[in-house]
């Protein structure tokens, strides 16, 4: 029998409780989401994803840092002449430190330094709260941390990523950079190996890089040899490099340093005692900065750079970072004779420039007719950039403008008086004519089988004058362009012993489709009518007897030859291109075209540059002669011959060179003078078996110059710069540099060149004037105020 069933009915069970699992659910879920977006954050900001924290240290970077090092310059002879950079730097192993300032900067910086892995969570802790309590709390960055963001430059605005910009944000992944960079370090290197990458890598204020400069620039000592005081007082300045500099903030620094001094006593490096007498001692510098091109300053280094910097581009290197060794063609002693024979030369020339205007009551900027130029020097203003920036300052207000540039103040100028600077009160147009009053020169030595360059003088004083009048400087090359026509002769037919006539002569020629002539005047205006040979008469350098071979030979192909030979210059086919008229040339280009002379009909391509170097002293890239056939090596070897008649033809406008210790030992040389009209520009090339020597010697503007041949003509001013020179050459017996005859010719000579006018006398004879054009010296002659040379 079965049991009676209940009559109540049974309710239904309550509904689940969904909220609260789903509540646990998404709560779970935003942590899960946040511990994992925790863990691979750091993951994300090293792999730079999708561009948004920007780029981090690579791991070739981390092993191998590239801190930056100044490229080292050094001459053919091993001379260190110099360094260029961004960041002055010379990193030196820890050992070459002093031990207090590793105890300093631990002590001030990181004093459980040795404890941790790169990151300090207590220093973070602390930074934390005392960021949170608006105090103090310290910084929290370890000295691993503080090296990664020196060394990778972490913060730099190429390495911030897209969420870099914002500015909370862009500090949290700047600081997990430093965080994950320093861990990476503290793998990779030892702490001592940490702390010498920091002490090369910091700055240290003044443009001073790494404690090597550091100690150099503040104390002028080794970074072995700083006392406890100053290594205090550098560590110090590492918070705040221009804040805590103790030459221009002396106050501020000596309070910082006595903190590190304090610090050092806290952590048992100092005891009480050491920390108040260290205190108690005063801030006493050496100061001395030196500049980002550090070393002698002269114009061939300019050339230098710029050679370097070109091929650092195109090659994927960095002259002002990546510590390159440099070695240049220059050789050290053979430079300083170059630059001695100028020096004295142009400053005793400079005088007689002085002398010449002062007598006449004017100043030298003169016209054709001799006359001073009105309103020269403030024409001259105009062209300057000073002007141009007084104009734009004082715009629409020219009684301030006038009032700046007559505003007299206290100059440092050049000058040949003394130690080669002196301080004058002077406006700027006072300033401007100041210096239109002196001479210039360039000069420049090849070597004419290599190409190498050995001495390089761009003017007289580097540091007042940057203008180089080697390269950068063309002017009209005078009768030293006159080898390119008996050149253009020698190579097509004609030989040293035929001979033209001297007389007045008349060219036709056709100019922009108008018939023109030409009557080409000697210097003297007067004709000896003899039938002379090329040689003799390019020896005296007779302008009508060039004229008539100009004529002969074709303007053009003149031109072509001097091109072919060296000159990269644009050249006018005139009539008159022999005399030096066809456009401006430098120095640099006629050594070159002489040096294929001399070099068999090999063109060599000028050299500045032999090797480079690594930081680590490995050759990176060779620099060979190069040369290039471009004339018949008899051609060449005539020439050659044909430029030694300077000295051996009677009359010769080498003639001045006899005066000079060079005729030993049966010894050689080669030579042309050269003047442009007006005496505005003076040239000596000069060539012997070793080496081709151009000089050069004129005014800033061609309005600037001497009135006649006796001061003026290439053989007065340039000619004796080349023979003092020569002669310090061959005096130093250190030099591979010996007297002796040019060398026979290593062909056939199928044309006749014997044909001197004369024996070759070891003395001097009167030499020719040797100019283009003189309009004033007859008549200079006449009110006798020129003295009247032998040769007239």
């Amino acid at each position: 029998m079965s049991a009676p069933q209940s009559s109540k009915t049974t309710s239904p069970a309550p509904p689940p409780r969904r909220w609260p699992n789903i509540l646990s659910r998404t709560l779970w879920g935003i942590f899960v989401l946040g511990a994992g977006t925790f863990l691979l954050y750091p993951i994300l900001v090293s792999m730079n994803f999708l561009f948004l924290f920007g780029k981090s240290p690579s791991l070739e970077e981390l092993e191998n840092p590239r801190v930056e090092q100044p490229s080292e310059v050094y001459t053919a002879d091993g001379v260190h002449i110099g360094r260029y950079f961004r960041e002055n730097r010379s990193p030196v192993p820890l050992s070459k430190m002093s031990p207090w300032l590793i105890k300093a900067l631990v002590a001030t910086e990181d004093v459980r330094y040795q404890d941790h892995s790169g990151i300090d969570p207590k220093a973070i802790a602390r930074a934390v709260l005392g960021a949170a309590t608006g105090g103090s709390g310290g910084g929290g960055s370890t000295i691993t941390q503080q090296l990664a963001k020196n060394l990778y430059k972490t913060r730099r605005k190429e390495n911030t990523g897209l969420l870099g910009h914002l500015p909370l944000v862009g500090t949290i992944i700047s600081k997990t950079k430093e965080w994950l960079t320093a861990v990476e370090l503290e793998r990779r290197y030892t702490k001592d190996e940490i702390l010498a990458l920091y002490f090369n890598t910091v700055e240290y204020g003044s443009q001073a890089y790494g404690i090597k400069v550091a100690a150099k620039t503040f104390y002028s000592t080794s970074p072995d040899s700083l006392t406890i005081e100053q290594a205090a007082t550098l560590v110090g300045m590492l918070n705040n490099p221009t804040a805590y500099n103790p030459k221009f903030h002396p106050a501020a620094s000596r309070k910082r340093r006595d903190l590190v001094l304090t610090r050092m006593g806290q952590a048992g490096v100092l005891t009480p005692e050491q920390v108040k007498t260290e205190q108690a001692t005063p801030i006493v510098l050496q100061y001395q900065v030196e500049k980002h091109v550090d070393g002698p300053e002269t114009y061939f280094r300019g050339a230098v750079s710029q050679f370097v910097n070109e091929w650092c581009k195109k090659n994927g290197y960095d002259m002002y970072r990546d510590g390159l060794r440099i070695y240049t063609t220059i050789d050290s002693r053979m430079q300083g004779y170059a630059e001695e024979a100028v020096q004295k030369k142009m400053k005793t020339l400079q005088r007689t420039f002085d002398n010449f205007w002062r007598n006449r009551g004017k100043d030298p900027w003169v016209d054709e007719d001799g006359n001073e130029i009105p309103n020269f020097i403030e024409t001259q203003m105009k062209r300057t950039e000073q002007y141009k920036e007084l104009a734009a300052r004082y715009q629409g207000r020219p009684d301030l403008l006038d009032s700046a540039l007559h505003r007299k103040r206290p100059m440092k100028v050049f000058t040949w008086k003394g130690d080669g600077d002196t301080t004058l009160v002077m406006s700027p147009l006072d300033s401007l004519a100041y210096y239109k009053h002196f001479l210039h020169a360039g000069m420049m030595t090849m070597d004419p089988f290599t190409g190498q360059i050995k001495a390089w003088v761009g003017g007289l004083n580097y540091r007042f004058f940057q203008y180089d009048h080697v390269r950068q400087g063309k002017r009209q090359a005078g009768s030293t362009f006159k080898p390119f026509v008996y050149l253009t002769a020698l190579d097509n037919g004609y030989s040293p012993c035929d001979r033209i006539r001297d007389e007045r002569v008349t060219i036709n020629y056709v100019e922009n489709g108008q018939p023109m002539e030409w009557k080409p005047d000697n210097v003297t205006r007067e004709y000896t009518g003899m039938n002379m040979t090329l040689r003799y008469a390019m020896a005296r350098s007779v302008n009508s007897v060039t004229a008539q071979l100009t004529e002969k030979v074709g303007w053009e192909n003149v031109a072509k030859y001097a091109n072919k030979v060296g000159i990269r210059s644009k050249l006018l086919p005139v009539p008159s291109i022999g005399l030096g008229s066809g456009g401006d040339v430098s120095v640099y280009e006629m050594v070159n075209a002489y040096s294929t002379f001399v070099n068999q009909g090999f063109r060599p391509e000028p050299m500045l540059v032999t090797r480079i170097e690594d930081r680590n002293g490995n050759v990176i890239v060779q620099f060979d002669p190069q040369q290039k056939r471009v004339i018949p090596a008899e051609t060449a070897w005539l020439m050659t011959y044909m430029l030694r008649g300077g000295m051996e033809e009677p009359g010769g406008t080498s003639q001045a060179l006899w005066d000079y210790e060079l005729w030993r030992k049966n010894n050689q040389i080669g030579g042309k003078t050269g003047t442009t009209s007006n005496y505005s520009d003076g040239w000596y090339m000069g060539v012997t078996k070793d080496l081709v020597t151009g000089v050069w010697v004129g005014g800033e503007d061609r309005s600037i110059h001497f009135l006649n041949s006796q001061q003026g003509e290439g053989g007065r001013t340039a000619l004796p710069i080349f023979g003092t020179y020569m002669e310090k050459l061959y005096q130093d017996p250190e030099l591979d540099i010996r007297m002796g005859p040019f060398p026979q010719p290593t062909v056939k000579i199928s044309k006749k060149y014997v044909c001197v006018t004369a024996e070759p006398r070891r003395r001097r004879e009167a030499e020719t004037v040797d100019t283009i054009v003189v309009d004033n010296l007859l008549e200079n002659l006449n009110n006798g105020t020129v003295p009247i040379p032998d040769s007239l």
